[in-house]
């Protein structure tokens, strides 16, 4: 770079410092209290998103978009057309057997990798909960957040048909995780077995550790929360995250998990749905992986979780992907979608005992 175009750089890097300071310290026309009010302007994928996520993110804008008053009928379809179609495409990059199994009387999908489980993992077991508001995401869902880690990590991973509502309340996903987990447990250490889950599935896994330390059950080994965690959602990431993804953000829309019907009757205040809420229960948590990404609505609360979970003394681990929406992993060609595949195998190896 010449001097003139260095010196050129300087002063646009100096002229945009000062326009931040500037708006920082509220030297502008705007109100200098109260909430902030955002112009409208164009927001570009992320730099940093390799081209194959831009033709992702493209590919993805383009689908039909789901009716705003579709019942839930309509949406369970809605989303098992898309899950259903990752699937597809995931089968051709990741090879795989499915089984449909029963275990401590719920309903479960054992997936494991054709090439064999590794030697390091025969004693190891991966239990996962999807995502899907606690209304759909079973079958479909399920098996595009347990293929690419059973086969990447070369494990078994056992994805749980937990009830959903509005025809069952909480805590009836909390329960089948339980039933689940205790059968496991008589196979298993407890050191032995992960939960992970996207979503709803990060919130019900916290929801299930939360209920194991409440009736002294042992812990699992290492967890991981996804996409949602131990507190509601909140934050910056609720607003910001909309437009982000070319939506309005409105204080109406912002999404909470508490609203949904699954935890019609429930209280908001109660640690066994936002296990956030209880510094002693968040203390016991065993070692928690949480991923999002910066387009994430639920960015925020999981971040948040991360810090209780630091100051409780728990070990954990933190990624965001940038440029990254809600549970982007469940679409395999990203390069930041096998990057958090990698994490989430790297993790539970790290932090899980063979049997």
């Amino acid at each position: 770079m010449g001097g003139r175009q260095l010196k050129a750089s300087v002063a646009v890097i100096a002229a945009g410092l000062a326009l931040a300071v500037t708006a920082a310290h509220g030297q502008s026309a705007a109100p200098t209290t109260g909430p902030i009010t955002v112009p409208s302007f164009v927001l570009p994928y992320s730099t940093y998103n390799a081209p194959e996520t831009v033709a992702l993110f493209d590919r993805m804008r383009a689908l039909p978009q789901l009716p705003p008053n579709a019942s839930i009928p309509e949406m369970r379809a809605y989303y098992d057309v898309q899950n259903t179609d990752r699937v597809k495409r995931m089968r051709a990059m990741y090879d795989v057997k499915v089984t449909d199994i029963t275990i401590g009387g719920v309903h479960v999908q054992r997936v494991l990798p054709s090439a064999g489980v590794a030697a390091a993992n025969r004693g190891r077991v991966l239990v996962n909960l999807h995502g899907g508001a606690f209304m759909w995401g079973a079958n479909s869902g399920a098996l595009a957040e347990a293929i690419p880690i059973a086969a990447v990590g070369r494990i078994e991973v056992l994805t749980v048909d937990y009830r959903l509502g509005p025809e069952n309340r909480f805590p009836a996903a909390t329960e089948d995780v339980i039933a689940v987990y205790k059968a496991l447990l008589g196979k298993y250490p407890a050191r032995a077995i992960g939960i992970y889950g996207c979503s709803a599935g990060g919130g019900l896994t916290a929801q299930s550790v939360a209920w194991m330390i409440d009736k002294k059950i042992p812990v699992p080994g290492a967890i991981g929360t996804f996409c949602a965690s131990l507190v509601d959602l909140g934050g910056d990431s609720a607003y910001f995250a909309a437009a982000a993804t070319g939506q309005v953000p409105s204080p109406a829309t912002m999404p909470k998990l508490i609203s949904i019907p699954y935890f019609a009757g429930a209280r908001a205040d109660d640690p066994m749905v936002f296990p956030g809420l209880s510094p002693a229960i968040v203390k016991r948590f065993p070692p928690t992986l949480l991923i999002s990404g910066t387009r994430d609505f639920a960015l925020s609360s999981v971040l948040h979780s991360n810090e209780l979970l630091r100051a409780a003394g728990v070990k954990t681990e933190l990624r965001v992907w940038d440029g990254m929406p809600h549970a982007f992993f469940v679409d395999p060609e990203a390069a930041e979608s096998k990057q958090a595949y990698q994490a989430i195998v790297d993790f539970f190896a790290a932090n899980l005992v063979a049997k």
